[in-house]
Formats: C-alpha cells, sequence, structure tokens
C-alpha cells in the first residue's frame, strides 16, 4: 500500500504543479487504500514506472511493514520477538492496526472489526489513532490475554511516531 508524503500532498495544494497530469493522478489516488498492484496497472502499465519515480522523488511512501524474518531452524522463537526497522509513521500504525483487525477480531466479531476498521478510517491524527489503539489493546486483553496485549503493544510502539507514545 502506498500513501503520499508531505512532500507529496504539498503537491496537491492548489499553485503547486510541479509534476505532470499522470504523476498528479497517481498521487490523488495513492490513499493507503488501494493496492500497489492497481497503481501499477494504470496507464495501460506505464502505472509502474510512474510509481516508481513518485517514490524516488519522495512524493509516495511505501507503507507495508517488512516481511517478518524466518526463524532459522533450530532455534526456539520466544513471545513475539520482533525487530522492527522500519519507518515509524502513522500510516505503518494504521496498516498494522487494520491488519490485526482483521486476523484477530472479524473471525470472532465482524461488527466489533467493522467498528475498529472505520474508527481507524477516521483516525486522521496521533491522537485518535492512539485512542483506537487503545481501544483494540484492551479487547485483545480481554480476549487473549495480558501477555498478548503486552506483545501487541509493544509492536504498535514500534510503529508510531516517537512523538505519539502509545502509553499502555
Amino acid at each position: 500500500m502506498l500513501n503520499k508524503t508531505d512532500k507529496g500532498r504539498a503537491e496537491l495544494q492548489p499553485g503547486q504543479r510541479t509534476l505532470g497530469q499522470r504523476e498528479r493522478a497517481i498521487l490523488l489516488v495513492a490513499d493507503g487504500r488501494k493496492s500497489t498492484a492497481s497503481l501499477h496497472a494504470l496507464f495501460h502499465g506505464d502505472g509502474k514506472a510512474i510509481v516508481e519515480s513518485l517514490i524516488a522523488g519522495g512524493y509516495l511512501l511505501d507503507d507495508r511493514p517488512p516481511p517478518a524474518p524466518a526463524p532459522s531452524p533450530g532455534l526456539a522463537v520466544q513471545g513475539s520477538v520482533d525487530d522492527f526497522s522500519g519507518p515509524r509513521s502513522l500510516a505503518s500504525a494504521r496498516m498494522f492496526l487494520f491488519d490485526l483487525s482483521d486476523r484477530m477480531f472479524a473471525p470472532r466479531d465482524r461488527q466489533m472489526a467493522e467498528r475498529l476498521r472505520d474508527a481507524l478510517r477516521e483516525a486522521r491524527d496521533a491522537p485518535s489513532m492512539v485512542a483506537v489503539g487503545r481501544e483494540m489493546l484492551a479487547e485483545i486483553e480481554r480476549v487473549a490475554g495480558r501477555e498478548r496485549a503486552l506483545a501487541v503493544s509493544a509492536r504498535l510502539a514500534k510503529l508510531l511516531p516517537e512523538s505519539a507514545p502509545l502509553g499502555v
């Protein structure tokens, strides 16, 4: 999933036209919800080169968390060890929470999962994103235990910007 950076959002402001029409069109639809593949398919496949150019130019950011490394054979993994080294951002935290909602809540309580997803869609700033995260952590603690909630909290804390502490 791709999201606009501050530079990308600035490009879309009135009077700020440094990019061509196709680049601006891709910036408009890159909202963190559209798949990267769907953006690549735009303009009869020319979208891939445009997307790569926008990423290289600092207009777009790929907010997918990096895949977790596979455990080495013979090594036991204790708890939820995750050496996250990606960028801290609200977009990364949002994507993590969307995924968490789908994996943990949708199979058990579809209505709760939808309510949480709606709250995440509406969370436009750090305090509202943190509030949704806290609500999810409380529910995780209720259904999966304190240890699981603490592990998820630690992962989320690594994704949130340092200026938006989870405080759980």
